[in-house]
């Protein structure tokens, strides 16, 4: 295992990402309120580049007691990021797939050395 050298911690801004890339390995890196996360930028739909779309909460479809609709809102915690090519979402926290959750990007451990950001692959 080697460490992939990101960018700065000042690089990013409060909600960003960038991709880094090892080989033909290409790694998203979301930044979100001082955590980071990485996974292999390839949506499981269509080879995308799955995160380099927008961060969003999650939509939530708000029911009445007898089940009816009440409207749509957005997650305060969970959040998602969305492939630009088709809309695939992700859980930011552990890439799994909004739409099949049976299925997941490739996460990679992100550390901090000071104010330098590396990913472990």
């Amino acid at each position: 295992m080697s460490e992939l050298y990101v960018g700065k911690v000042t690089d990013f801004a409060d909600i960003d990402h960038r991709t880094v890339r090892q080989g033909e390995l290409e790694i998203g890196v979301l930044h979100r309120h001082g955590t980071f996360y990485a996974y292999n930028n390839f949506c499981i739909h269509q080879g995308g580049p799955a995160c380099e779309g927008i961060m969003m909460g999650r939509v939530i479809d708000v029911l009445a007691p007898d089940k009816t609709s009440l409207g749509l809102r957005f997650s305060d915690t969970e959040i998602n990021f969305v492939c630009p090519w088709h809309g695939v979402e992700y859980d930011i926290a552990t890439g799994q797939c909004i739409a099949d959750r049976r299925k997941r990007l490739r996460k990679f451990d992100v550390v901090t050395k000071g104010d330098s950001v590396y990913v472990i692959v």
